[in-house]
């Protein structure tokens, strides 16, 4: 018994509110990256759908970037560490790591030979370094900023420049190696968010808040000229990518639009709308081989139509946020994954291709604690804006109309036979059908944690804080109390009967998981102990023969009901985080969500 990765679905990059955000290119043109949370992500340009991560930074990373060979990768976190790593191998080992100052990381750049690195952000005592890579010893210093760096670049043809853009409006030109400074322009009237050389290194472009983009020569740092004449957006202009044959280049802003520049003239080839809303601002650009990408502040990529410009070729979504949970259903012969996330969204992903959306319309406002998919093809979703959605999975798109608010917080639903479904609010349950309120059941004595309704039966099992699980039978439209409490180890933490119904599976923070059997009464068939610390969510496998559970100690264990020695022991499978959601496609597929926004897919060797 075994498992691989079979499938990785990124997250996208995070993103803020007028932080300009820094894309790394591979210099063989196949891949792109991008930061989010402690992770790095390595994306295939080609095909999306194929990624890596990089999970070794215990802080949040902000900027990483491929040296020249393309055989390594420097990434830079909030803490102020720089680790350099292997691309070559799955393992992605360590080379060196630095700690060029104290503070956040806010770009990077390496010298065309590999052999030098800059990196420039927020230090407490200085706001940049550069050094060799291999023995982190000085080659120079960044001076000449009163306030934090936002960008640096270097020349990439010889003799090398650098030059850094800043919060104090202006830029700096070195000379070097060893780096010296010679000299500061303070053309802009705001922060100087990107600069960049062009590839054949005769130029160099800077990028302000105060929507100008000038271009100075590259070997002396004189001033040649702007873009656009006074002004190249409307908006701050977070970054620009040149193109490899220098002669255009792309910048993003935050007036929602990337311009496709001709140098030579100064004039605009292509304005690139991508939107009216906040969350269209373009924070990010990277021009790669022929394709033009810009990042939303939604965390969209964008790949840019020349032929087009008002809709992009293709726009890569996911998650931004934390998933919190997760639930498949088939449909058309096909298996669509759905996650909630920290924020509301809700993503449905073909499991296959990796293709995804969110719903249309106005949705959930905060956290999606639960999802669950009904016999009649609706996504029941509880959150904590205190309603529970009914969303129609044939058409994807929210309804107004289809939403039950609740008097207390939802923290879990679970759908039953004919169109039943129960959600477990603070301190209260609620009997739903057909999109109404039935039954509200107060008063409990206890507080429930997690709900589970059996197929095919009337019985709705409640798990509660105080270690027990509670039955009830649902009759008529009212919940009436069996009488009847299973005991478990510890606080419930999550439940769910077998699709035949024949179990019950509970998981407690005791770090147990306990299995009823339902038609001997509810006896306990077998507890199955291995995981380290609390067990947080527990799913079902389609056969009824195995169920996975995921815990905070970070693995995933699936387990055999007749023999509990007989188990799948994944760990680490998100790394960072503590896997918050778990579904099976199908007897041998299990896919995981977490905390890193990543969704998951393992194929089990059984």
């Amino acid at each position: 018994m075994s498992y691989e990765l079979k499938r990785v679905f990124a997250s996208l990059p995070q993103m803020e509110r007028g932080v300009a955000k820094v894309l790394g290119g591979d210099p063989k043109g196949n891949n792109f990256l991008y930061t989010n949370g402690k992770s790095v992500i390595i994306r295939n340009i080609d095909n999306p759908a194929i990624a890596d991560i990089y999970t070794e930074h215990p802080h949040q990373v902000i900027v990483a970037k491929y040296a020249p060979t393309g055989f390594y990768i420097a990434s830079g976190d909030v803490s102020g560490k720089i680790r350099i790593w292997d691309t070559t191998q799955k393992e992605h080992l360590l080379k060196y790591e630095y700690q060029p100052f104290g503070g956040k990381i806010k770009d990077i750049a390496w010298t065309e030979d590999s052999k030098r690195i800059a990196v420039v952000g927020e230090g407490r005592e200085k706001f940049g370094a550069v050094f060799l890579w291999d023995t982190g010893s000085s080659v120079g210093e960044i001076v000449g900023h009163s306030k934090i760096i936002n960008s640096v670049d270097i020349k990439q043809t010889r003799p090398y420049r650098l030059v850094t853009g800043s919060d104090d409006n202006c830029t700096t030109f070195l000379e070097g190696p060893p780096f010296k400074y010679k000299c500061t322009t303070s053309d802009h009237s705001r922060f100087v968010n990107s600069v960049r050389f062009s590839p054949d290194g005769n130029r160099y472009a800077s990028a302000g808040a105060d929507g100008q983009i000038l271009l100075y020569d590259g070997k002396t740092g004189e001033k040649v000229g702007s873009l656009g004449g006074e002004k190249a957006h409307a908006g701050g202009i977070y970054a620009v990518s040149w193109s490899s044959d220098s002669t255009q280049l792309i910048s993003a802003s935050g007036d929602k639009t990337v311009k496709l520049w001709d140098v030579g003239s100064g004039t605009t080839v292509t304005t690139f709308n991508l939107g009216a809303d906040v969350l269209d601002q373009q924070l990010g650009c990277l021009w790669q081989k022929n394709h033009l990408l810009s990042v939303s502040l939604s965390g969209y990529i964008n790949y840019l139509d020349r032929n087009n410009p008002d809709r992009p070729l293709r726009t890569i979504k996911g998650h931004t946020k934390s998933i919190q949970c997760l639930t498949v259903h088939k449909a058309d012969g096909r298996s669509n994954i759905y996650s909630g996330s920290h924020d509301g969204h809700i993503n449905y992903w073909d499991s296959e291709t990796g293709d995804n959306d969110e719903f249309l319309g106005k949705g959930h406002s905060n956290q999606v604690s639960r999802m669950a998919v009904d016999e009649s093809g609706r996504l029941v979703s509880c959150s904590m804006d205190d309603t529970v959605r009914y969303t129609d999975l044939s058409k994807k798109e929210y309804s107004a109309s289809d939403v039950i608010k609740m008097d207390m917080q939802p923290k879990c639903v679970s759908v039953g036979p004919g169109g039943v479904s129960v959600t477990a609010c603070i301190g209260q349950l609620v009997l739903m059908k057909d999109k109404k309120k039935l039954f509200t059941l107060d008063g409990l004595g206890y507080e429930p944690e997690a709900v589970a309704c059996q197929p095919g039966g009337g019985t709705v099992a409640v798990g509660g804080a105080d270690g027990k699980v509670h039955l009830y039978s649902v009759q008529g439209n009212t919940l009436k109390d069996d009488g009847k409490v299973l005991d478990v180890q510890g606080p419930v933490t999550d439940m769910s009967y077998s699709w035949d119904g024949a179990f019950l599976a509970v998981t407690d923070e005791k770090k147990v998981v306990s299995v009823f059997t339902v038609a001997d009464g509810y006896t306990e068939k077998n507890e199955f102990y291995g995981h380290h610390a609390k067990v947080v969510c527990l799913a079902w496998s389609p056969d009824n023969e195995r169920f996975a559970t995921g815990g905070m100690d970070m693995m995933v264990y699936v387990w055999t009901v007749s023999n509990p020695d007989k188990r799948i022991k994944i760990p680490d499978s998100h790394r960072l985080h503590h896997v918050s959601g778990l579904a099976w496609l199908n007897p041998n597929t299990l896919v995981t969500t977490s905390h890193d926004s990543c969704v998951k897919q393992w194929t089990l060797k059984i």
